[in-house]
C-alpha cells in the first residue's frame, strides 16, 4: 500500500505568515519551497519508502525543478515529474468553483500570467490530463509511481 502526503505550497505559505505579510512574490514562493523540501526530508527520513508530493504551483520554472530534483537526488530519493493540464475552460471552471481557495491571488488571470511565464518541463514526466476522467487520472499517476518508486 501507498503512504501518500501531499504538502500544498498555499497551505505552508498561510501557515507560515500571518495575512498582511503574504506577498505571493518569487522571494516568498521559494522561502515556501525550502520549507516544504525540509519537511519532505523530515518525512522521508522517518519512511523512505513514503510517497511526498508537491501540490500547486511549486514548480513551474527550471530551476524550481531542479531544486526539488536535485534535494530528492541528494538525500537518496527517486523523484517523479506528474504534470497535469486540462483546457483553459477547465481551468477557469475550477477556478470559479473555488472562490475561497486559501491563496487570495488564485484566479483565470494568474494562471494566465503562469502559463506565459511557464517553462517547458524537458525532464522525465508523466503528462496527466486532467480533463479525463479521475479514475482514468489515478490510474495513470498511480502507474507512474508504482513502476518507478524503489
Amino acid at each position: 500500500m501507498l503512504v501518500l502526503m501531499a504538502i500544498d505550497k498555499d497551505q505552508v505559505r498561510a501557515s507560515l505568515f500571518a495575512p498582511p505579510d503574504i506577498e505571493y512574490s518569487t522571494e516568498q514562493d521559494d522561502f515556501c519551497m525550502a520549507v516544504m523540501l525540509k519537511v519532505a526530508g523530515y518525512l522521508l527520513r522517518k519512511d523512505p519508502v513514503r510517497l511526498v508530493f508537491f501540490d500547486g504551483r511549486t514548480l513551474s520554472r527550471t530551476y524550481q525543478l531542479k531544486r526539488a530534483t536535485g534535494f530528492a537526488e541528494a538525500i537518496g530519493q527517486p523523484w517523479r515529474i506528474l504534470e497535469c493540464s486540462c483546457r483553459e475552460e477547465t481551468t477557469r471552471r475550477r477556478l470559479n468553483d473555488d472562490p475561497a481557495h486559501i491563496a487570495a491571488n488564485r484566479n483565470f488571470d494568474l494562471y494566465m500570467k503562469i502559463k506565459a511565464r511557464f517553462e517547458q518541463i524537458t525532464m522525465p514526466k508523466t503528462v496527466i490530463d486532467t480533463d479525463q476522467p479521475l479514475e482514468a487520472c489515478v490510474q495513470l499517476a498511480t502507474a507512474a509511481l508504482v513502476l518507478h518508486k524503489t
